[in-house]
């Protein structure tokens, strides 16, 4: 009896009512369409992108529309062939797509702190030779070329921060000679272990040193002449806090006794935030101000700033241009051996 009951409903026991499905254009000529990596479900409501699409329709007087896509490079594609009117990529994508298909910023995603972007530094130990050096009034001594020798801890194999901008920064400056083929992004770990010290940290996803606390943790438990390769914020995070419970429990062992004893180094550039991307082919200049303004208004008031943290997870946008978010980082890069290759195939 179970049996015949059950295979008589197999709409409820295996129909697909919890994948989502997003509202569609009434008026196809009256239409904004945002390509959004979407999931099958959301556990919560407020997590869906049609809460973005619905108060972005409020505010401009239009029809918004969720294209779902798979990916990066999905994104790129749905701009480029005017699939989609807005998209949201990472600093890599956003860059590739600039220098390919002439795809252009529209606004970024703030960080926690309200900046569009991270500071790339080295985190070194305040009595290590390389603070020393940055902190001699002569400026006698580059702090920069003392690194070389040292172990280097990175917060992946290709991490912004913790990775691209350091290395492109000491190529293009002549500390770092590329070894191996230029045009090959496989010469860059060769690269690391030639200039730094052959026990350099560049962590697999999920092992001890990975991101950027295992990066400040390889420091920590190194030592003076170890470098964290970070971003700005990553000290203050991890080793900064008011209540001592909160900081981690490495990060005041070994040479390392207060968060005084972590030293920044001058920064190597900017990593961009997420931007919001369109193509100026399929966008004319007065809809794309329309839309700054919607995310402009979004990011003034706390209603709408909650729909974007929960949505995108940014307390607001910025409004920028291309140049100033996109251009400083790729000219810092594009040292890195091989790099436009990898965006090349890692997007397509």
């Amino acid at each position: 009896m179970i049996f015949f009951v059950t295979a008589s409903m197999p709409g409820c026991l295996f129909s697909d009512d919890s994948s989502v499905s997003f509202k569609k254009c009434d008026d196809e000529d009256n239409c904004l369409t945002i390509a959004f990596e979407t999931k099958e479900e959301y556990g919560n409501t407020e997590e869906n992108p049609q809460e973005l699409a619905d108060r972005l329709s409020e505010l401009l007087g239009m029809d918004v529309e969720i294209y779902p896509v798979s990916g990066p490079g999905a994104t790129i594609e749905a701009l480029r062939f005017g699939h989609a009117d807005l998209g949201f990529l990472d600093g890599g994508a956003a860059w590739l797509s600039w220098q390919n298909h002439n795809l252009q910023v529209l606004g970024a995603e703030q960080k926690q702190d309200g900046r569009p972007f991270y500071n790339a530094i080295a985190w070194v130990h305040k009595d290590s030779d390389m603070a020393l050096a940055d902190q001699d009034d002569d400026n006698s001594t580059d702090p920069f070329a003392l690194m070389e020798g040292k172990t280097s801890c990175h917060t992946s194999a290709l991490g912004s921060s913790g990775m691209l901008l350091p290395m492109g920064w000491m190529i293009d400056r002549g500390y770092i000679e590329v070894v191996g083929d230029p045009d090959d992004i496989s010469s860059l770990p060769d690269t690391v272990y030639n200039y730094f010290s052959e026990d350099s940290s560049i962590p697999d996803s999920g092992t001890k040193y990975h991101k950027y606390i295992g990066s400040l943790r390889c420091l920590a438990e190194g030592g003076k002449d170890y470098i964290s390769f970070a971003k700005d914020p990553t000290v203050p995070d991890y080793c900064g806090n008011e209540d001592p419970d909160d900081n981690e429990e490495w990060c005041f062992e070994g040479e390392f006794k207060d968060v005084n004893d972590y030293y920044a180094l001058p920064t190597f550039g900017k990593a961009p935030s997420h931007p919001i991307m369109y193509n100026p082919d399929y966008m004319s200049e007065e809809m794309v101000q329309l839309i700054r303004d919607a995310f402009a208004e979004m990011s003034s008031n706390s209603d709408d700033v909650e729909i974007l943290q929960d949505v995108m997870n940014t307390p607001g946008i910025t409004i920028i241009g291309t140049e100033e978010h996109l251009g400083n980082y790729g000219s810092l890069i594009e040292d890195v051996p091989g790099i436009n290759a990898y965006f090349q195939e890692k997007y397509d």
